[in-house]
């Protein structure tokens, strides 16, 4: 898949595009990506992702976002996209009249656009779908995708994430939701109590959810991709009086150094909520029960 940042870096060819933050890459997103690919094959041209980094919201509204851009790339690529171009979205970018906008749409050469049925751009939210029609004829709007009758957005899925409900949010995702980042130091408390963990750190501004889960863990080293089951624990630590949110891993059946190196976690399910132990010794006994819970949790996926 080829990845560009601009309209200007990619050839002078015709295009099939689609259009919009995809912000988890969930399953109404990949029911328009099914589309993009289906009007490409028709036109017989690249099919590409117009994206945005980060989403539009995360600067509009502040929110968290559900993919970092090497996770939706990666996303991307898995669903058969030819071409991705990942704006950098700032906001000088945000400020642009939509004609600025419909010119570097009409620069790719679209034989066809393919959007969500609420799409709007430029500023103030001033471009419409009347107007992509002046890029080109064949403009599709795609209604919202619903599930159990619930719209699939992103925004609900983050909501199912602050409520820890990763089974939910998955089955919005079409996959577990996961989070990619790299081992750093950390207190070395959990060692000390026989339940060593990995202090992860991911991207500022990544959408966790919060309590103790069972997790399936892929280790990268030297090249070499390593698949473990664990249990993982996101929140301020109650028990130690902690202040800051942390992101622990606890890999079952695991021994050896895992600092510098990059981890990805797939969420499978809550086995509870943090809460506040009145001591090492009763907060130890509760990690075995949790352990327990996980690896019956994994070994029965």
């Amino acid at each position: 898949m080829k990845t560009y940042v601009s309209t200007t870096q990619r050839p002078d060819t015709e295009t099939v595009v689609a259009v919009g933050s995809f912000d988890g890459v969930h399953l109404g997103h990949q029911a328009l990506l099914g589309r993009l690919k289906e009007r490409a094959r028709h036109y017989r041209v690249p099919c590409l992702v117009y994206t945005f980094d980060p989403p539009t919201r995360v600067l509009t509204q502040g929110v968290e976002f559900l993919s970092t851009l090497p996770e939706k790339l990666e996303l991307l690529e898995r669903y058969g996209i030819d071409e991705v171009i990942a704006v950098p979205f700032t906001a000088e970018f945000a400020a642009r009249p939509k004609s600025a906008f419909l010119g570097d749409l009409s620069s790719l050469r679209p034989r066809a656009l393919v959007v969500g049925e609420d799409f709007y751009f430029g500023r103030g939210r001033e471009g419409n779908l009347h107007d992509l029609k002046t890029v080109t004829r064949d403009v599709i709007a795609l209604p919202m995708h619903s599930l159990g009758g619930q719209d699939i957005k992103s925004t609900r899925i983050r909501e199912l994430l602050k409520l820890g409900d990763v089974e939910g949010a998955g089955r919005f995702l079409g996959r577990h939701y996961s989070a990619q980042g790299v081992v750093v130091a950390g207190d070395r408390l959990g060692r000390t109590i026989g339940y060593p963990t990995a202090n992860l750190q991911v991207p500022e501004g990544k959408a966790l959810p919060r309590g103790v889960f069972a997790v399936r863990v892929q280790v990268e080293s030297g090249g070499v991709t390593e698949d473990h089951i664990g249990m993982a624990n996101i929140g301020t630590r109650p028990t130690v009086s902690g202040l800051t949110l942390r992101f622990e891993v606890n890999l079952l059946d695991f021994s050896g150094d895992l600092y510098g190196k990059e981890l990805g976690v797939k969420f499978f399910k809550l086995l509870r909520a943090e809460q506040k132990f009145g001591g090492l010794e009763e907060l130890k006994a509760q990690l075995a029960r949790d352990q327990a819970s996980a690896r019956a949790v994994m070994e029965g996926v």
